[in-house]
């Protein structure tokens, strides 16, 4: 089985998956031999472990070789930060067929103007619906097999407030969407709320120190959330 086709059936049945941030292969494995289902390379930490910050630096290439070098150190999926898609819905369908060659089972891209800031920095700016979804589409179209996961994430609560992130959360997932990342929810009650309006599998990133006020991993899948 692909690790794709193992992450696949993760969010479909289970328990909720657990997938701790990495950002190079020692702390992937280290995440693998501490019996996690699945790990998820994280952009802040690859950035930081390049010495830069999370400002969108890094190129799509210089992730790709490192998500290469993760899925050959460990047998679990590992998931990965794609930033914007590295351009507009051209870039994307290129960036998900990198990914999915180096063996990666799913990315996330976050529509967000390129280059991007953390999600839980301030003054984050955002693209237009119209183009976000664009990028969803095209990276729905460009991978080979189905089971690869496409997780949109979109960063507008902190720019256009809770209820459009709800509605680009909906409309990504029209686009073809697998899974929904609304970053950066600012109360619990948020939290609570994405899982229950989203009509998809939903993604919480648990920060420390962050925006979002953290449940704990049990009270995170009671509220329907299908990986953390």
């Amino acid at each position: 089985m692909s690790a794709a086709s193992k992450l696949s059936a993760q969010i479909k049945s289970g328990p909720m998956v657990v997938a701790p941030g990495a950002y190079d292969c020692i702390t992937a494995r280290l995440i693998e031999q501490g019996g996690f289902p699945c790990v998820y390379m994280t952009g802040a930490g690859t950035s930081a472990a390049h010495g830069l910050p999370d400002y969108g630096l890094l190129t799509m290439s210089e992730m790709v070789d490192n998500a290469r070098r993760i899925t050959g150190a460990i047998s679990v999926p590992l998931v990965c930060d794609s930033d914007t898609g590295y351009g507009n819905e051209l870039n994307a369908y290129r960036t998900v067929q990198e990914y999915e060659r180096a063996g990666v089972a799913a990315i996330h891209i976050e529509d967000q103007v390129f280059p991007k800031k953390c999600g839980h920095l301030d003054n984050k700016e955002l693209v237009s619906r119209e183009d976000y979804f664009a990028k969803i589409r095209a990276a729905a179209a460009a991978r080979r097999s189905k089971d690869f996961q496409i997780i949109a994430r979109t960063d507008s609560r902190a720019v256009a407030g809770f209820d459009e992130a709800i509605r680009r959360a909906n409309g990504a997932v029209e686009a073809g969407a697998d899974i929904v990342f609304v970053e950066a929810p600012q109360t619990l009650e948020e939290v609570a709320q994405v899982p229950k309006l989203v009509k998809g599998p939903c993604l919480l990133n648990m920060v420390l120190n962050g925006k979002t006020p953290l449940p704990t991993i049990p009270e995170a899948e009671a509220m329907g959330y299908r990986i953390a």
